[in-house]
């Protein structure tokens, strides 16, 4: 198989578009699932987001005869015992229908809790695979504080409640490529584009 395109397994656009920017230095090319015709979902049933990466590179990648990377990452809050974790997509199930939705509902759980016991971080741990399995995964990661009310308009998820004490402000609020260059998927993807690179 030929190692010049890279799917990456996501429907997101947004995603999409940080990848681009992310894996901007590697020589080939980036194709989304949509790009690559694959039309089957991956259910993330893995109990951890390393699981999760594993399942969807390695069921892509033979889905599609790609090389492909996946990622699965989260928002790790300390005075949650590390929720909502794993279940950051999921946060609340069915009663939280949207990304306000689920930060509403970590504010609520963290109602009360001191500023200083509110420390945080977000966790990305990244696979690469080939149609033959697993060749590699790596970690990124990015500390911080969950406040305690949105601010910002850039990124999603978790970002307008994700403060950065070195920067003053919340990942939203940054530039998106201030967020590129400092975020735990930055951090992971600078590692995987590494590997990707000594594949070609």
């Amino acid at each position: 198989m030929s190692f010049n395109i890279l799917l990456v397994a996501t429907r997101n656009p947004g995603k999409m578009r940080e990848y681009r920017q992310l894996l901007a230095g590697w020589p080939g090319s980036l194709i989304s699932l949509a790009d690559a015709g694959v039309a089957d979902e991956v259910d993330e049933t893995g109990a951890t987001f390393l699981e999760n990466a594993h399942l969807k590179a390695a069921t892509y990648a033979g889905l599609s005869g790609h090389l492909t990377i996946s990622d699965d990452s989260g928002l790790e809050v300390h005075a949650l015992g590390g929720a909502p974790g794993v279940h950051s997509a999921r946060y609340g199930g069915n009663a939280c229908t949207s990304d306000a939705d689920r930060v509403a509902l970590l504010l609520r759980n963290l109602d009360g809790v001191p500023w200083e016991q509110r420390i945080a971080r977000f966790r990305c741990f990244t696979a690469i695979a080939s149609p033959a399995g697993i060749i590699a995964t790596v970690v990124g990661s990015i500390a911080g504080v969950v406040q305690y009310e949105p601010q910002g308009e850039h990124g999603f998820g978790y970002d307008p409640v994700f403060y950065l004490p070195s920067y003053g402000k919340t990942i939203a609020q940054l530039p998106p490529a201030d967020k590129n260059r400092i975020s735990h998927r930055a951090d992971a993807a600078r590692k995987a584009s590494r590997i990707l690179s000594s594949l070609l």
